[in-house]
């Protein structure tokens, strides 16, 4: 056994992590300390911004026009867009360039620890979007409720649509690339039920625009039932679709846990 692991070491250096190879004899864990940071740094950004938010919207964010809101709020969103464009841009070409071209060199002990690094942080994700929802999403609802229609740009939905909007995008793509480059079940294949949970808060981008235009020249109402709003379930029906990819995680994990032994779990 401790030759075989000598051996998947010596194959598996130059094309995987050097941590995740010296790993290769402890049991796979779930990285709750991880999930754990993660979560509580993501719920601090939200919370800071929204703090940022309830101090800065009615003093200096009713005008998009005016000088004030130039400088509390249009820094805020062309930095914020800048921050994330560079970081998506960079990050998704390593996350290509470092990727196994071998899928069968990778052990399945190490592919296992992988599904439990990945259901960690997709629970991260989970947690955080339902914190970004709730203190963005109903805030913009109950902001136009109040304001009825001000300007174009406004402090919530700088905050929605142009912050936490993209930012779900951004790292559902990074995970989409980190799945089919990671693990060896998804390296020939693209998992659908994931490719339309990733492509969910990029179609309904169109539909913002749509959002803003309907609402500027003819429905001031902020029913989440109108029109203008129908686009908007494209994202929650594309959240659907997570079940589907938990079943094929469900099924590749079942034959990593073959207790009997019988057959090695393939990678087609």
């Amino acid at each position: 056994m401790a030759t075989t692991l000598d051996n998947q070491r010596t194959l598996l250096r130059d094309d995987i992590q050097v941590k995740e190879v010296e790993d290769l004899d402890k049991p796979p864990k779930v990285p709750w300390l991880m999930a754990i940071v993660g979560v509580s740094a993501g719920v601090a950004i939200f919370i800071a911004y929204r703090l940022y938010m309830n101090h800065y919207s009615f003093t200096v964010g009713l005008d998009y026009f005016s000088q004030e809101f130039q400088v509390y709020w249009m820094r805020v969103f062309w930095g914020q867009l800048a921050i994330m464009g560079v970081i998506f841009a960079v990050a998704a070409p390593w996350l290509w360039m470092t990727r196994e071209k071998d899928p069968a060199a990778v052990p399945p002990r190490l592919e296992l620890r992988r599904y439990y690094s990945m259901f960690a942080i997709l629970a991260l994700a989970a947690f955080a979007a339902f914190v970004a929802l709730g203190l963005f999403g109903e805030a913009d609802a109950a902001w136009h409720q109040v304001t009825i229609r001000d300007t174009d740009f406004t402090p919530t939905h700088i905050g929605l649509f142009y912050f936490a909007m993209p930012l779900m995008f951004g790292a559902l793509l990074l995970a989409f690339i980190w799945i089919h480059t990671r693990l060896p079940d998804f390296m020939n294949r693209i998992s659908i039920p994931f490719a339309l949970l990733a492509a969910g808060p990029f179609l309904i981008f169109p539909n913002l625009g749509f959002n803003e235009w309907g609402h500027t020249f003819f429905y001031a109402e902020e029913l989440f039932g109108s029109p203008v709003h129908y686009g908007f379930f494209v994202l929650g029906f594309g959240f659907f679709a997570f079940g589907g990819f938990l079943v094929q995680c469900y099924n590749r994990i079942a034959k990593l846990t073959d207790l009997d032994g019988d057959e090695e779990p393939d990678h087609a």
